[in-house]
């Protein structure tokens, strides 16, 4: 499972509390924006990449009218838009540990200062662009809930649909597809009947690092969260493998 599939579950398994709801709907008001300036236009109709943060804005229900607004700051309207851009930074946290780092700043000096102080800070080292992101390959992922389904009958349904590959998490099943076929995988998931809690393009690890000493995976944890609770940073992905027997003691 990659690095932040399993984040994500540990979140859930040890209640941690995701970014506060006003600071979500910013984030995802930034993505809005760069998809519709960066992904072809304000039409979801035609920008597969503003379908899915829209997407990701009304599981969180946000309101419409603050997703129409991050449309038309990507469009030009109103202003502001013009000094939003895309960051990606990377590091190594404790336990050599890789990050990559998706943000989205009006600022790229302040961002940079922020993120490169919290990596060393809590024990891990800032790289430069291109160290760290050729252990990922980007891909398509979609969350779908069990709701008392097999992961046999996922498997066949998203192989049906056009997936790649499935992975047990939890109570949820992840479907992995190609970048560019993410959107036609997953309406033809909820098609079938199945229950897609997300969809995005993720950035899967190519090789892990397996942390088998409890305090190395607690400081990875904290600092992967204390990333996200970051205003400018949208997805922390990482390349760790934690068994479970070690996060029972975390």
């Amino acid at each position: 499972m990659s690095g932040h599939s399993k984040w994500s579950q540990i979140k859930r398994q040890k209640g941690v509390a995701d970014v506060k709801r006003g600071q979500t709907f910013t984030k995802m008001a930034n993505a809005i924006t760069i998809a519709t300036r960066e992904g072809g236009g304000g039409d979801p109709a035609s920008n597969f990449k503003l379908r899915l943060a829209i997407d990701q804005a009304h599981a969180a229900n946000m309101p419409k009218e603050n997703i129409q607004r991050a449309i038309d700051r990507g469009l030009g309207k109103g202003g502001g838009a013009g000094q939003l851009e895309s960051v990606v930074y990377e590091g190594y946290g404790p336990g050599k540990v890789a990050l990559v780092i998706e943000a989205t700043t009006d600022n790229k000096n302040r961002t940079t200062s922020e993120v490169k102080n919290l990596i060393e800070r809590l024990d891990g080292s800032f790289v430069s662009p291109g160290a760290i992101s050729w252990m990922f390959a980007d891909q398509g992922q979609i969350t779908v809930s069990k709701e008392g389904k097999s992961l046999d009958v996922v498997f066949d349904l998203a192989a049906e649909a056009g997936a790649e590959d499935v992975e047990e998490a939890g109570d949820e099943i992840l479907v992995y597809t190609k970048p560019h076929e993410v959107e036609s995988v997953k309406s033809q998931l909820v098609e079938k009947g199945l229950v897609v809690k997300n969809a995005e393009i993720s950035k899967v690890p190519t090789t892990t690092v397996q942390v088998t000493d409890a305090d190395i995976a607690r400081k990875i944890l904290n600092l992967m969260e204390k990333l996200e609770e970051l205003d400018d940073i949208q997805k922390v992905w990482s390349n760790f493998d934690i068994p479970d027997e070690i996060l029972e003691k975390v």
